[in-house]
């Protein structure tokens, strides 16, 4: 999401032109941002900052690209293209060539270049802040040596040389909490304040974390709460700079009526159907930064031995009544806009209330025992808001009805 203000310069990314922001512009993106918490804090009069700009600038409901996962969309967001174009199509992969489960945790796979670099290459100076780290090396893709680049996980360990910024914990007089808390989210925001007060960025894409839509649904006492903190953060940010706020995904409970997990083990279902290692699953949301969703999320991809199977597999597996969709590897990259040549054999997105893991043996579900599961990944949860600061004077722009978090405004 590129937000459209006087402009001094262009340049042609994905074949689309853009236009330099003039004056200072903050993009944020709340992962996690289902329309739902957004309504819910309006209703309670919480959300004084987002109220105006509802009535004063611009407000769509967006869909988020697939897979619902953070990856796919915050770098479809910074490069304004699907993940067919970009090639980040979750945050973890199967190298087919190797047979290696891979987390991506930095710009190996991305291809092309990314609206950031383009910027900071044109002179904008350019900040990137996100709350985990496994971002950050994304984000950085082709920046220049001024930019700043950042997490707030990681924030102790900041050096001129590696994220163009030093002691940010001494900077903003406190150490970064943890990673499993609302404060790592606002520390984000605290820093992308700062950095305008001090006037050391022109252009500033903040990203926070999903850990407390997670945790927590809409309505609830700590999402109001976060919420109602996002709010005053974005006031002061609103005061120096035009502001846009979007999200990659929206968040549902999938629990069962006893608050236990509702998981289908994929890959220990197709191999009871099949044989033993006939199938292998792989499950996007997989990371080093779980605890909050325990790897569980509704979109899986399945990789066969025997090709010759996939037929009778596919239609076993949009049989099983945890499944909402089953499409052949090519099929779901066609219609979702997804690399093929990154592609399983079979994708399944599980229904709304369920998720998706492979197998039993190798999961250990107490680590979301705490509160009923929340998670993403399927196609319920594709809606987020798309809101800016200021109105959108292009009738045409701002009459348009198929958004999505990556189109410009």
């Amino acid at each position: 999401m590129l937000i459209a203000v006087e402009h001094r310069e262009t340049f042609t990314l994905h074949s689309r032109v853009y236009q330099l922001p003039k004056q200072p512009t903050v993009v944020v993106w709340v992962d996690g941002f289902d329309p739902e918490y957004l309504q819910s804090g309006l209703d309670s009069d919480l959300l004084p900052t987002f109220a105006s700009f509802l009535k004063n600038g611009f407000h769509a409901t967006g869909k988020s690209c697939m897979p619902l996962f953070t990856n796919p969309n915050n770098v479809s967001i910074i490069t304004g293209a699907p993940p067919s174009i970009h090639g980040i199509a979750g945050n973890f992969f199967l190298d087919r060539s190797t047979g290696k489960e891979t987390m991506i945790c930095d710009d190996s796979l991305l291809r092309g270049s990314t609206l950031l670099e383009q910027m900071s290459q044109h002179g904008v100076r350019v900040a990137a802040i996100t709350a985990k780290d496994k971002l950050r090396k994304i984000l950085a893709h082709g920046l220049k040596g001024d930019a700043v680049c950042f997490s707030a996980e990681e924030a102790s360990e900041c050096t001129l040389a590696e994220n163009g910024i030093a002691d940010v914990e001494q900077c903003l007089g406190r150490p970064a909490l943890s990673q499993y808390s609302a404060d790592l989210s606002l520390y984000v925001l605290d820093a992308g304040i700062k950095l305008l007060q001090e006037d050391k960025s022109d252009f500033l894409y903040l990203m926070l974390s999903d850990y407390v839509q997670h945790k927590h649904g809409p309505g609830s006492p700590e999402a109001d709460e976060f919420m109602k903190a996002i709010d005053d953060r974005l006031t002061k940010l609103a005061v120096m700079a035009i502001v846009g706020v979007t999200g990659g995904h929206g968040m549902s409970r999938k629990s069962n009526d006893a608050g236990e997990p509702d998981v289908l083990f994929l890959e220990d279902v197709l191999n009871a159907k099949i044989g033993e290692n006939a199938a292998r699953v792989i499950c996007l949301i997989t990371g080093p930064f779980v605890r909050h969703h325990g790897a569980l999320g509704s979109f899986a991809r399945v990789y066969l031995r025997d090709q010759s199977l996939l037929e009778s597999v596919l239609a076993f597996c949009q049989a099983l009544p945890e499944t909402e969709v089953a499409l052949s590897g090519e099929d779901a990259a066609r219609k979702y806009d997804m690399p093929l040549d990154r592609e399983g054999d079979i994708v399944v997105i599980s229904t709304s209330s369920t998720v998706i893991r492979s197998c039993e043996s190798e999961h250990d579900l107490s680590t979301v025992k705490d509160f009923p599961l929340r998670s993403h990944g399927g196609l319920s949860k594709q809606a987020v808001p798309v809101i800016m600061s200021r109105a959108v004077k292009d009738v045409q722009i701002a009459s348009l009805r198929a958004w999505k978090n990556y189109k410009c405004l």
